[in-house]
This record gives structure tokens, C-alpha cells and sequence, in this order.
């Protein structure tokens, strides 16, 4: 299909959304006109002629350009690519890949469902334009001429994080691939300001000597269970004192975490979003954490295990947060102890909040860039587990400096 013939991203959108109710099985029953013309080869004689086979592999190659992580799974799950799924009803298909997200069904199908769908559409318009596919599915090699080079400012090839992620996402190959890099250093600018920011790509309680780290709640500041995996869970395990058999002594940022609740929040009710409470961190000092700062964000909905989550109050708790740095900086200076300067923030709302991470990115630079365009001399820091996401963030901090190029991590 030639650039100018090019299909419409709402017409392949609103076949994509037809072959997830109806399901792979069905595709000889539907009328797929815009998918089978994508599909035809040249010379194969008319788009209208049935190629279900080739809708079949056209949609299985869309999918898997999207390059791994939850955003492929749940999309293989939905239109039913997934191994032992093709003869799935629709509705347990959209139930595993709401799964996925660890979302409610009903969440799913209003917010990531359509994300999700839209991907699979955008990776098959970008098919029918001949472009590369993006993020790629399979790590690529590196042309001679770049390989081992650097720009002239120091600064590590622009394609370094790409390729990364790429590896982590893509099927395991005979020859070994390189790890991907855990840490990343990225130029931003903000207000006239420049400086940059840190992104970590792995879990929460790997990190090192920051000053600060902030773990997102709900607004009944009530810590989740220490055995799952999410961010504010993760934090309360590590800060945990235990025994050299590993029995609890102390469950250090949860008891903190109550005794601030009992002492500024109303008996029985929830605090308003966007409120931050700090605590010490427990047996992450070891690691040189010193406090933790929980921003609640996550509003429970009655009823539901769900949570509901404004981008407005995730801007306004990173907002309270660079307020209470300086609150609790200036205590510690009539103490005589040295100023809090690091600080790590994670996709705030972006897990059981349901916000996507561009989304939630952009609700968390949007405090950030406000505070260093009026001078904010912080050591700042984001926190990410999926490479996938990694890239996405860091596309995103790099595009506030106008240059798509990052420095290697310590």
C-alpha cells in the first residue's frame, strides 16, 4: 500500500475493535474491508477477495511490533493471539487481559482497552506506510559505522536505551544479549534551566543513597500487604527490621505511617488527595534512604477494589512534596544536619490508578518543570521496573531538552 493510499487510523481501529468482540475463529464471518486490503500483497488480485489467513498474520505482526511487555500481552489476550486463547469468549478474553493491568473488568474495558486497541491500529497504519515498526520486536544489530561510537560530547549513542529495551522485550536469541543498563542520565531544561535527571530501571528497593523517596497511597494512607509487588508494598517490606531468620521485629514505615495518620487525619476518614505524609524509612537508612514520602493519590472506589486517580492530584502531591523538602530542610539546617537533595519519584497513579504512564508522566513533570524553572536545585530521579517503559520516559525527559540523546548511568 502506497504512502498516499495510506488507511485512516479510525477505520483500522474500528476493525481492530470488530475482530476483538468476534474473536480470531470468526474472521471469515466479518466484513474487514480496510484490514484485508492491508493485508493483500501486490499482484494477489482484489482487496475484497477473503485472505483471512493473511488478516490473521497481518494482525499477529502488528501486535508483535508493539515489542513485548503488558501492553503486547494484553493486546494478544484481547483479540484472542495469545497461545490456547483463540476460541475464547469475548468476555474471557477482555477478563485475562484486564489481568494483565490488574484492573477491574469494567475499568479495562473503559480506559486500557482502548489504549491497547489503538496501538494494535497504530502498528498496522505504520506497517501499510513501510516505516519501521516502534517500538521494534526484535533487538536489531548495530551498523558498523556506530558501533562503540559516542557523540563528541560524551553523551551515550541516542539509540542506547532503545536498544535496550528492545533486548529486554524480544525473544531469546543463539547469540547472547548484552544487559540491558539500570540507570540512565538524562538531560532536561525547564524555565531556562538546565540540569538531569536520573532513571532507574528496576525494582524500588534497589535503591541507593537517595534522600527521599516517594511511594504513592490511597487517601486512607493505608499501606498495602509487604508481599506484593507494587511500589508502596515493596517500600514497607524493605523498611522492615527483621531478625537474622528473617522474622519481623518491626514494621518501621507502617507504624510511622499510622502514628502521622493518628496524629493530622480525622479518625475513620480519608485525607484529601494530593496530601503527602512523611516517615522515616526504616531499614532502608542501611541503604542510604532517608525518608519516604507517601503521596496519596489513589481515591478507593465504594465497593470495588478499584481506585480512581486525577492527574490534577498527582501534580498536586509532587507539588507538596518539593514544598515539604524545603519544610524539612530547614529543621534539619537549626539542627545541624545536612539537607535532604536527592530525590526519586515513580509513575505516580500509573499501576492500580489506571492512568497510563504518559499520563501519569505528565502529571508528575508538570510540578517537577515547575519547580526547576524557579531555580529548584534538586538531584532528581525517576523510577520505572518495565523497559518499555523506560524508553517512554525517557523520550519524554529528553524531549524537554530538545536533544534525544542521554549520558551513560554511573
Amino acid at each position: 500500500m502506497s504512502p498516499t493510499q495510506l488507511p485512516d487510523h479510525g477505520a483500522v481501529l474500528a476493525e481492530v475493535r470488530e475482530v476483538r468482540r468476534a474473536g480470531i475463529v470468526r474472521l471469515r464471518e466479518l466484513r474487514l474491508p480496510v484490514l484485508t486490503g492491508m493485508s493483500a500483497s501486490p499482484g494477489e488480485g482484489s482487496p475484497g477477495e477473503p485472505r483471512f489467513p493473511a488478516v490473521e498474520r497481518l494482525l499477529r505482526t502488528a501486535v508483535a511490533a508493539i515489542g513485548g511487555g503488558t501492553l503486547q500481552e494484553a493486546a494478544e489476550f484481547s483479540l484472542g493471539l495469545a497461545q490456547g486463547t483463540r476460541d475464547w469468549p469475548p468476555a474471557d478474553r477482555r477478563r485475562r487481559a484486564a489481568q494483565v493491568y490488574g484492573v477491574s473488568v469494567e475499568r479495562f474495558r473503559k480506559n486500557q482497552e482502548l489504549m491497547v486497541l489503538g496501538q494494535v491500529a497504530e502498528q498496522l497504519v505504520r506497517l501499510a506506510s513501510g516505516a519501521p515498526a516502534q517500538p521494534p520486536a526484535t533487538g536489531a544489530a548495530v551498523p558498523a559505522s556506530d558501533a562503540g561510537t559516542a557523540p563528541a560530547d560524551g553523551s551515550a549513542p541516542a539509540s542506547a536505551l532503545t536498544s535496550a529495551s528492545a533486548s529486554a522485550t524480544s525473544e531469546p536469541s543463539a547469540r547472547p544479549r548484552p544487559l540491558a543498563p539500570s540507570h540512565h542520565r538524562i538531560p532536561v531544561r525547564a524555565g531556562g534551566h538546565g540540569g538531569h535527571v536520573t532513571l532507574h530501571v528496576h525494582a524500588v528497593d534497589l535503591l541507593r543513597d537517595i534522600d527521599v523517596v516517594v511511594s504513592p497511597s490511597n487517601t486512607h494512607l493505608a499501606l498495602p500487604e509487604p508481599y506484593k509487588s507494587s511500589v508502596a508494598a515493596s517500600l514497607r517490606r524493605a523498611g522492615a527490621v527483621r531478625d537474622p531468620a528473617g522474622r519481623l521485629v518491626e514494621d518501621s514505615v507502617r507504624d510511622e505511617l499510622r502514628a502521622w495518620s493518628d496524629r493530622f487525619a480525622a479518625p475513620g476518614l480519608s485525607v484529601a488527595p494530593g496530601t503527602v505524609a512523611p516517615t522515616g524509612a526504616g531499614a532502608l537508612a542501611w541503604q542510604g534512604i532517608r525518608r519516604i514520602f507517601h503521596a496519596a493519590v489513589a481515591v478507593p472506589r465504594p465497593g470495588t477494589n478499584d481506585y480512581d486517580v486525577q492527574p490534577a492530584d498527582v501534580t498536586r502531591a509532587v507539588t507538596r512534596v518539593f514544598a515539604l523538602l524545603a519544610e524539612e530542610n530547614g529543621r534539619s539546617a537549626d539542627a545541624g544536619l545536612p539537607p535532604l537533595r536527592s530525590l526519586c519519584l515513580p509513575l505516580l497513579g500509573a499501576g492500580r490508578g489506571g492512568l497510563t504512564p504518559a499520563v501519569s508522566f505528565a502529571a508528575v513533570w508538570a510540578a517537577v518543570e515547575a519547580e526547576l524553572a524557579r531555580g529548584g536545585d534538586w538531584d532528581l530521579h525517576f523510577l520505572v521496573r518495565r523497559p518499555e517503559r523506560a524508553l517512554l520516559v525517557a523520550e519524554l525527559l529528553a524531549s524537554t531538552d530538545g536533544a534525544p540523546t542521554e549520558e551513560p548511568g554511573p
